[in-house]
């Protein structure tokens, strides 16, 4: 049930269904009940309610992820000792020792991980190719995606940003995480970071 996942109450939660169903459902049929609540929030008290509720509860999701990803770490260390699990390169986790090329996985729709990652990338100025994995083939949605981020039709034409339909090479070469970014060395294409 939507309003014990989210901890809010039922008629909040009947709101949002209700929300589902208007112009607002439409561009964003994935947005989870807090934020959509919030963004149509009918006064500043309950914009300040959804924010906070919003805030607390991707403060538990990340200490969640926060603890397994500890737990993978030392598992690294006992299993593979001499190895390490990801170069994650400079602050934004971009690795930068090898100069290859870049291939960066994302999502077009409710995907702001995504976003972070393509603005880390864009900020590099690497060249990269592109793969948007929910584009079903469509120029016209990989397109307007481009244009909603901005890319520019002379970093296409240039080549230094290629823009690509995923067509299977996400599951195979990013293992099914997202945003992943993958770098072109010496062995072949590798997880950089994600």
């Amino acid at each position: 049930m939507i309003s014990l996942n989210w901890k809010i109450e039922i008629e909040e939660a009947q709101r949002f269904e209700d929300l589902k169903s208007t112009p607002r459902g439409l561009p964003s049929p994935n947005l989870d009940p807090l934020t959509t609540l919030g963004i149509e929030a009918r006064n500043d008290a309950e914009r300040r309610h959804y924010a906070e509720l919003w805030v607390k509860q991707e403060y538990e999701r990340t200490e969640k992820e926060l603890k397994f990803q500890r737990e993978v770490d030392a598992a690294w260390k006992r299993l593979m000792p001499n190895m390490l699990p990801v170069n994650m390169g400079n602050a934004a986790g971009i690795a930068h020792d090898s100069g290859g090329r870049l291939a960066l996985f994302v999502r077009e729709a409710d995907c702001q991980r995504c976003d972070a990652r393509l603005s880390a990338v864009l900020a590099d100025k690497r060249p990269v190719d592109i793969y948007l994995v929910d584009s079903e083939g469509s120029d016209h949605k990989l397109r307007d995606w481009a244009k909603q981020h901005r890319i520019s039709d002379e970093q296409v034409r240039d080549r230094r940003i290629t823009l690509n339909h995923d067509a299977g090479r996400w599951m195979r070469y990013g293992n099914g995480i997202l945003p992943v970014l993958l770098q072109q060395g010496e062995s072949g294409w590798h997880i950089a970071v994600f």
